[in-house]
């Protein structure tokens, strides 16, 4: 089995090309929307609340998602104490998922921390979703409702493209212009052919 990773920075598509996986069959990890689910143990409240204090936390002890955000995405040391509790936990559960589908001939794992955070070591392989930063804005803005500024915020949380571009395998381009099916087809076909 070959464990994919699919990464990309904010707004670029990489859930757009994870959903296209599904559509044949693959199963995909949602680093992001696993994460939060973390959020709900009782053991993550307890570490995140001594971070970053009391007032983290509503009425009925649940942590209040909007203040983290807005505290994390504005103080890089911050974000990284924060990941650094959340990011073992995502591995782990990823880790005990991927022995669920030891049959697959892939299984894709998506996240837009894949390098900042150092899990791409544990991949075989990895693809890089590309877009346009005005694109990936207007994206972001739409489908979060958040500010320009709300945007560069969280945008400037990750390492540049340019950069990600000499660490990834393969690229996939989600520019509105290039059609992503043969994209991803292309890439269904060779990890298939990898592991057989």
């Amino acid at each position: 089995m070959i464990r994919l990773a699919v990464t990309g920075n904010i707004g670029s598509g990489k859930t757009t090309i994870c959903k296209i996986f599904e559509s044949l069959d693959i199963a995909v990890y949602y680093a992001d929307i696993e994460a939060k689910k973390l959020y709900t143990r009782k053991d993550v409240i307890a570490s995140v609340k001594e971070l970053f204090g009391e007032h983290i936390l509503n009425s009925e002890n649940k942590l209040r998602s909007s203040d983290l955000a807005e505290i994390v995405f504005n103080d890089p040391g911050k974000l990284k104490q924060l990941n650094n509790v959340i990011h073992p936990l995502v591995l782990d559960d990823f880790l005990a998922w991927a022995k669920e589908h030891h049959d697959d001939k892939y299984i894709i794992y998506e996240s837009a921390l894949l390098f900042e955070s150092g899990f791409f070591r544990h991949f075989d392989r990895s693809i890089l979703v590309i877009s346009p930063q005005a694109l990936a804005m207007s994206r972001v803005m739409k489908r979060d409702g958040i500010s320009e500024s709300a945007f560069k915020a969280r945008a400037v949380q990750q390492e540049s493209e340019d950069k990600k571009r000499h660490l990834a395998d393969y690229l996939i381009h989600n520019d509105e212009t290039t059609p992503l099916i043969p994209q991803v087809m292309a890439l269904h076909q060779t990890f298939c052919s990898i592991s057989e």
